[in-house]
């Protein structure tokens, strides 16, 4: 790579770095893009040149964002190579999306950034579920249908107990990055969202024991 080539890739990082910190306090509609190359060391027409526009700058930093999280906390963090028991799979689902939301060191901005995408979507948005959140939920999905012995389906239409467990457990796990602070005020003893191994054994056993139940409710039925 030659110096050129190096300084070329250094604005573009600090960009996307800088971009996303503005996007996460202010949101993408709020967002200037002067502000953005003012902390960002750099000029307005940098934005132009490495990303086309302010859309396609924040396209980068919502891809950018993920890529990050998932190299860091991958969806079966701490499994041992070929681990198949689909009780320690949901435990590892469930911890590493609360470590990509809730986790001291992990770039704050990172988190914020897809909760004002998820309060106030984007053009953006359609292309975040289709790369990002899909794979991350058909993960998920399969978990659920293995601890519900449902089988999988002929066609690619997915039933709707397997479905509405999967949302299930996904919306515990964001309530604790959404909705911390009133947690923290409706606890009486206080509460450390940064605790985040109780947090996952909580929501693991809480949603085996649902499945669980509706499992042996659907063989009884049977």
């Amino acid at each position: 790579m030659t110096d050129c080539q190096g300084r070329s890739e250094d604005t573009k990082q600090r960009l996307i770095e800088a971009a996303g910190e503005v996007f996460a306090q202010q949101g993408f509609r709020v967002a200037t893009i002067r502000e953005i190359c003012s902390r960002a060391g750099t000029h307005v027409g940098a934005v132009n040149y490495h990303f086309g526009d302010k859309e396609g700058l924040y396209a980068a930093v919502l891809a950018y964002a993920h890529t990050s999280a998932m190299r860091r906390y991958p969806p079966d963090l701490g499994l041992e190579a070929g681990e198949r028991d689909p009780e320690a799979r949901l435990r590892a689902f469930v911890r590493s999306l609360l470590m990509r939301m809730l986790a001291e060191g992990f770039p704050a901005w990172h988190g914020k950034l897809m909760a004002f995408e998820i309060a106030e979507p984007t053009k953006a948005f359609d292309q975040l579920i289709e790369n990002a959140i899909q794979p991350l939920f058909t993960y998920l999905r399969d978990i659920v249908r293995e601890l519900l012995r449902s089988p999988r389906p002929a066609q690619e239409r997915e039933d709707e107990l397997t479905f509405l467990c999967a949302t299930s457990i996904v919306g515990q796990c964001l309530h604790y990055f959404t909705a911390r602070r009133v947690i923290e005020l409706l606890s009486p003893e206080g509460f450390d969202s940064a605790d985040i191994q109780r947090l996952t054994e909580h929501i693991t056993r809480f949603s085996l024991g649902a499945i669980k139940a509706m499992r042996a409710e659907g063989a009884g039925r049977g």
